[in-house]
């Protein structure tokens, strides 16, 4: 059906009039410029790069762990595994601590054994008649021992056959099953006359030190030989062949009450 160009033109097409309150733009630009608060910005939120995924809090909460100390900072726990029907061993000072805290719950004086080492051999080797005629057949002898509560000081005496040389001591506490070594430090050089003749040694001093664990228990043994390396050759001194002994003893000590509750921390 085709209309007449007459009935388009007759046909308006309505529009609606503008709101007259509804403010236009450059009024609503122009209020928004006479207000004191500041116009509203777009909220745009992003992510922090500290902040972790969820997968790497978990990796991170596995790691953590809790370590229980005393006000020294000394751990307060120790996780020990026993085999069933294996008795567990306790080693000797676990079990002198708990004697000690008995001791002073009970208000007793408390007393702690201390070792102590003592030669078996009776004469200082350097006392002896023979000495230098060993010293000048062996090139090294052991010349003296000391005892002390931290351990025992050596003194040695090698024949001096050239500049560059080397005394070292090896020592056992369990009969050779293990040992170490230490190396001696110079002292001295000198020259000693030999059995009272006109004959002349030229001899270097050497100082050892060897020192004593705290747990030792009495009995124990502790057997060394002295060690000389000159001119790409070694001598020692092994006592004739049976090391020279020392033998572990133990003497009471009485702590003082105002040194008793900080003994327990370091026993």
């Amino acid at each position: 059906m085709l209309r007449s160009k007459a009935d388009v033109e007759r046909k308006r097409v309505p529009i609606r009039p503008p709101n007259p309150r509804a403010p236009a733009p450059r009024e609503l630009e122009f209020s928004r410029g006479l207000s004191c608060e500041p116009m509203p910005k777009p909220i745009i939120r992003r992510r922090a790069r500290s902040l972790s995924s969820s997968t790497e809090w978990k990796r991170r909460t596995r790691n953590v762990g809790v370590r229980f100390v005393d006000c020294l900072g000394l751990d307060l726990e120790d996780i020990k595994v026993f085999k069933t029907g294996e008795d567990p061993f306790v080693p000797q000072h676990v079990s002198f601590r708990l004697l000690m805290g008995a001791e002073l719950a009970g208000g007793k004086n408390l007393e702690i054994s201390l070792p102590y080492l003592k030669p078996v051999f009776p004469q200082q080797p350097g006392d002896r008649p023979e000495f230098f005629s060993r010293l000048r057949q062996q090139r090294v002898c052991l010349e003296r021992v000391l005892c002390f509560d931290l351990g025992i000081i050596g003194i040695t005496q090698v024949l001096n056959l050239h500049f560059e040389k080397e005394v070292s001591v090896r020592y056992s506490f369990t009969g050779w099953r293990c040992s170490s070594e230490t190396k001696a430090s110079w002292v001295s050089t000198t020259c000693k006359s030999w059995d009272g003749t006109q004959e002349q040694l030229n001899c270097d001093t050497f100082r050892f030190h060897l020192p004593v664990p705290p747990f030792l228990l009495p009995g124990a043994a502790l057997e060394f030989a002295v060690r000389y390396k000159v001119s790409g050759k070694e001598h020692w001194d092994n006592n004739e062949g049976q090391n020279y002994k020392l033998v572990c003893h133990s003497y009471k000590l009485t702590v003082p009450k105002e040194c008793e509750h900080s003994m327990v921390h370091f026993i």
